[in-house]
């Protein structure tokens, strides 16, 4: 299997699992990463997600060259014709965590941009060297990189293509700790672990709420907000965090 994933209680864990090709992806990955995904969105017992990669020498080198370049010549004007992923194509509002254990470049990086945290080991390295290629990155990396960090550093990178290490990624704000590599998994389920504590359909409608209100003017991402309320006010486990916090205890959530 290119993509090995588990369920650990609340937790899903998919591990890009092409070591041999420091985890690059092949149409096949991205074919199985996609019914995974989809998996994960449909699936009521899980909460919160993970994505690494397997071994210790990389997160995921990119795009297999060999087998993913030649399919894009083959999809010129059709933007949507690849499996729906977080990179493009699946609205999926639970939280995804990336615990980058090593090489994240190019496609690996925009695995990464599209979740929600990110975790590195102190050997990670990334990189979007698309245009060393005459390319640039087509799974959403022009697009999320100038959103999670400053533009000038984002034009930088995606320009030059140059390589860069965890700690630059922590300064710049990409990633959120830098652990080492030993640490790197528990220190991801810990993080899962702590955002399954809330309410779960909070913790989506927050973020729903954040992604799509970057490309909203304020006023209209004000009117998202307030529906996002209206519908949470209802749920069932908004009475029951109300009535857990009057009754100092921890609130038994249910996702309803």
């Amino acid at each position: 299997m290119a993509i090995d994933y588990k369920k650990e209680g609340r937790i899903a864990i998919f591990t890009l699992n092409r070591p041999e090709a420091l985890n690059a992806m092949n149409p096949e990955s991205l074919e199985e990463l996609s019914r995974a995904l989809i998996d994960f969105k449909d699936d009521d017992e899980l909460w919160v997600g993970i994505i690494t990669g397997a071994g210790d020498r990389a997160f995921c080198a990119g795009a297999d060259i060999g087998t993913m370049l030649p399919v894009l010549k083959k999809l010129i004007g059709q933007p949507w014709a690849e499996p729906p992923t977080i990179m493009r194509g699946l609205k999926l509002w639970k939280p995804i965590i990336a615990a980058v254990n090593g090489h994240c470049l190019g496609g690996g990086l925009e695995i990464a941009l599209a979740c929600d945290l990110r975790i590195a080991s102190e050997k990670a390295t990334f990189g979007v060297p698309e245009v060393t290629l005459g390319l640039i990155p087509g799974w959403g990396g022009t697009q999320r990189l100038p959103r999670a960090i400053p533009w000038a550093k984002a034009a930088e990178l995606l320009l030059a293509g140059r390589p860069f290490d965890a700690q630059e990624a922590y300064r710049i704000g990409l990633v959120n700790k830098v652990v080492p590599l030993a640490e790197l998994m528990p220190t991801a389920k810990q993080l899962a672990e702590i955002v399954c504590r809330p309410g779960p359909l909070a913790v989506r409608a927050a973020k729903q709420a954040m992604i799509q209100g970057t490309s909203l003017s304020l006023e209209d991402g004000l009117e998202l907000e307030k529906v996002l309320v209206d519908f949470l006010v209802t749920t069932e486990d908004f009475d029951e965090g109300c009535k857990a916090f009057l009754e100092k205890r921890k609130a038994e959530f249910k996702a309803k």
